[in-house]
């Protein structure tokens, strides 16, 4: 095995934005996969992007207990009725909302990464939902806008070609690497309900959204 293969803690608190006392306390607990020469804990890159695949896929990332919250996350104010068929003007109109969070420091920002974020990759994910997502060193804490559209927004290029309905917009603080990926794929599995997405689009005001996205009734 190569030098290059092998991660320090700070190389591994870097790769996966969080602090080295995290990674610190993940090798204790034997959370993450490591081992020690001496006293000093190592790590094999390739291990290491594994354990994060592994996470990601089985929806437990970064061994982080509580589950994620809505109702934390979200209110009704940031729930908005979008009437775009581009979803750069959806991408605007809901950035313009998110920013108005008390998290959100910098709106200027967090439009321009959304919009350069996009343009590297769609964030739309099928079944008519995109979810565009930015980790900034301006935003405090995570939170996320919901844009409900009620005309097709044709230009997402979604993998299974369906319009856009649903907008979920994710903005966290840049060191919450590990909640920002839960919290995305927190809201991935809750949307393949075909039953959620239909009362979403159906909706006449935000609190209904709100209470449906926090499974209140």
């Amino acid at each position: 095995m190569i030098d290059d293969d092998i991660l320090t803690i700070d190389e591994v608190a870097k790769y996966l934005r969080v602090s080295e006392r995290t990674v610190y306390d993940w090798a204790q607990r034997g959370e993450i996969p490591s081992g020690k020469i001496g006293t000093v804990w190592r790590f094999q890159k390739a291990a290491i992007e594994k354990w994060v695949n592994d996470r990601l896929s089985s929806d437990t990332i970064s061994g982080r207990s509580a589950m994620v919250q809505a109702g934390n996350l979200l209110s009704p104010d940031r729930v908005i009725f979008l009437d775009f068929k581009a979803k750069r003007d959806a991408l605007l109109a809901l950035a313009d909302n998110l920013s108005q969070a008390p998290q959100v420091k910098n709106r200027q920002e967090l439009t321009q990464e959304i919009l350069k974020r996009e343009e590297l990759m769609s964030t739309a994910i099928g079944r008519g939902i995109a979810i565009p997502h930015v980790r900034l060193a301006s935003v405090t804490d995570l939170v996320v806008s919901v844009g409900i559209s009620r005309v097709d927004i044709q230009d997402f290029q979604a993998l299974d070609d369906q319009p856009v309905r649903l907008v979920f917009m994710i903005a966290a603080a840049y060191n919450q690497h590990a909640y920002y990926l839960q919290t995305l794929s927190f809201f991935s599995e809750r949307l393949k309900n075909a039953e959620l997405r239909n009362a979403l689009l159906a909706v006449s005001d935000p609190g209904s959204a709100y209470t449906l996205l926090c499974g209140k009734t």
